[in-house]
């Protein structure tokens, strides 16, 4: 009886030990699966698909506001000025960035087509900033970083 009792209770150890390792194999595989996730969602916001929808002003630059302008070289100067090498650093330009979008925002007066097409170029700058504030590795928020400059950069090809 007692080695009956015993092979049970070796099974039982075994049995356990097996399903523990089924859920640290299944946790893994959904790890992988988010994070697989994480990088499709980052590369569509690394993408600059908004270029293909905004339009100039008869082949012309559209007529920006000083303070949309001001708040753009803002931006430039974050970029430019910040080193960002951890991702607290790029986390704290995230910060610095929503700051100066802001600033944008709060002081345009643009109206009409010159407006509509700001926020053509605007939008998906604003979901950038905001993944770049919750990116995960250096790796993704160095890529946002790259995808945000050349949004920002472009601003001058479109505005004046």
């Amino acid at each position: 009886m007692k080695y009956v009792i015993f092979t049970f209770s070796l099974l039982a150890l075994v049995s356990c030990k097996d399903s523990k390792n089924q859920e640290t194999k299944m946790e893994k595989a959904e790890q992988s699966a988010e994070t697989h996730n994480d990088h499709q969602e980052a590369s569509k916001v690394y993408a600059n698909a908004w270029a293909s929808e905004i339009q100039l002003n008869d082949g012309n630059k559209w007529q920006a506001n000083a303070e949309t302008n001001e708040g753009i070289l803002k931006m430039q100067n974050s970029i430019e000025t910040q080193t960002t090498s951890t991702l607290d650093a790029f986390h704290k330009l995230a910060e610095q960035l929503n700051d100066d979008k802001n600033y944008v925002i709060k002081n345009c007066t643009m109206k009409g087509a010159s407006h509509d097409n700001l926020h053509v170029w605007l939008l998906p700058l604003m979901e950038k900033i905001e993944a770049l504030s919750e990116a995960k590795t250096v790796e993704d928020a160095s890529n946002l970083k790259r995808s945000i400059e050349e949004n920002v950069n472009a601003y001058h090809t479109y505005f004046e």
